[in-house]
């Protein structure tokens, strides 16, 4: 992500027996439904982004891995570092017995990785800091002068803030590979329209209605660009953003995409996963290399490196020992470190807002990975506060607002109340968060759920008509 970017807008396992119970569970990509899915279940986003269930429980051939963020068995436990693996441990790897089949709709709940979710919502916060104090352009209308001159010395550490973004695509690979382990494409594709859209039309009209309000200094888009950002193809289609870190969910929707193309659909396993990183790096790394335009948007080169890394993540998580896993981590973040300096590093002799160290960008990249690899491997597992749950819960639709509603609340705090700079910082990021957890609570706990069950009802209705016109025929 770069400053124009953003200023423009915003081994294989054995099969186990099947569990005694199970319960369907849903992810927390976008934050838990109910109280009660917030306990059995588990982003960016998404600005994902865009966009943080539980993982593939040791079920039955015919039950797919829950998407739910979840701590690691045993196996994967700080004091299981070396030694072979015994066959009970094995069992309760995640995704175990899984491989090739067929997905069933019920998985077995287990405990949650809180420390991701507390991990999405300081990305979400460092990203906010970038948007609020570390850049010039909207924000600085909003401030009335620069926030370098708000903030002379915290502005540079501010704009750092932005890689919150990279960090979001690492959690993002590690919760999507999670989420289609072992899941049949219907269901993945209902989980994740279920988890991204409800919040984001509700920040897409609320922000076009306050945008539309005579005393707000910014533009409303027009009705037709307005309705088109719905679909959240905005950017492929040339419409004016709604929101200016929808970008990012662009990003996330074409992951998603190559994620069910080439592991979803045909089944994950280990190998097939393995095989996809490995596909899609060098890809992308030809894609750049050839300049041509098309690939480089169905591959994206300067992001997939965060997505492999998160997926390799995800490997070491059901397999710490995984020799291949450790490789595609590692290969990942030395690409995506490179790109991440060649987006935000500039030398001091050319004009900007900021003139970060390519040293300091390289550490945060690697703190993201670090802090996804130390989740994966459970030495976060200690990290298992209640509160947690609500943050990630919260993250999603703060991202999705923060920024051009944070633009109104600093120029009403700021110029019109006069409050300082300092107090307005810190209440606009209350305020988004007060509004996040509005959202959260009267928008995706009750649609979210409602359009997963719709989503499934049809798909079932579909197959009840399908077989009654196959029994039909047959019995001409």
């Amino acid at each position: 992500m770069t400053d124009t970017d953003t200023d423009t807008g915003a081994g294989a396992l054995r099969t186990v027996p099947p569990p005694t119970t199970t319960t369907a569970t849903t992810e927390t990509e976008t934050g838990a439904g109910t109280k009660a899915e917030a306990e059995a279940e588990a982003t960016v986003p998404a600005v994902a982004l865009c966009s943080p269930g539980s993982p593939a429980s040791p079920a039955s051939p015919a039950s797919p891995a829950s998407p739910a963020i979840a701590a690691p068995p045993g196996a994967a436990g700080p004091s299981d570092a070396s030694g072979p693996p015994s066959a009970s441990r094995e069992a309760t790897l995640p995704g175990a017995g899984l491989e090739g089949s067929a997905a069933g709709e019920h998985r077995r709940p287990q405990p949650r990785l809180y420390a991701l979710d507390g991990l999405r919502l300081v990305a979400a916060l460092m990203v906010a800091c970038y948007h609020y104090g570390g850049r010039n352009g909207d924000i600085g209308r909003a401030w009335g002068t620069s926030p370098a001159d708000q903030f002379p010395s915290a502005s540079q550490v501010f704009s750092y803030g932005s890689l919150g973004v990279q960090i979001f695509f690492v959690i993002s690979g590690f919760v999507i590979c999670m989420s289609g382990w072992g899941r049949p494409l219907r269901s993945f594709f209902a989980s994740r329209v279920a988890r991204l859209y409800p919040a984001y039309w509700a920040a897409v009209v609320l922000v076009t209605l306050v945008f539309a309000l005579p005393w707000v200094g910014y533009d409303a888009v027009s009705p037709s660009d307005a309705l088109v950002n719905m679909t959240m193809l905005q950017e492929p289609l040339g419409a004016e953003r709604v929101l200016g870190v929808d970008w990012t969910l662009w990003v996330e929707l074409r992951f998603y995409v190559l994620f069910a193309l080439f592991v979803v659909v045909p089944g994950a396993t280990r190998g097939r996963v393995l095989m996809f990183c490995a596909a899609w790096t060098l890809a992308a790394a030809m894609a750049r290399a050839s300049g041509e335009p098309l690939p480089s948007i169905v591959l994206m080169p300067e992001h997939s490196a965060f997505f492999v890394g998160g997926i390799g993540l995800f490997l070491l998580y059901r397999d710490r020992r995984d020799a291949v896993a450790w490789g595609v981590v590692g290969i990942s973040w030395l690409i995506g470190q490179k790109y991440a300096v060649d987006n935000l590093w500039h030398p001091a002799d050319v004009p900007a807002f900021s003139y970060r160290s390519s040293l300091v960008i390289v550490l945060i990249v690697t703190a993201g990975f670090v802090a996804v690899g130390l989740v994966a491997l459970g030495y976060l597992r200690w990290a298992n506060w209640k509160w947690l749950t609500v943050a990630g819960a919260l993250t999603y639709p703060f991202y999705l607002v923060h920024e051009h509603l944070g633009w109104v609340a600093v120029q009403l705090l700021h110029r019109t109340w006069e409050v300082p700079s300092a107090a307005t910082f810190a209440g606009t990021l209350a305020g988004m968060l007060v509004l996040a957890w509005l959202l959260h609570r009267w928008v995706e706990r009750p649609l979210t759920p409602w359009m997963k069950q719709a989503l499934a009802d049809t798909h079932r209705r579909q197959e009840s008509a399908t077989a009654t016109g196959t029994r039909t025929a047959g019995s001409r």
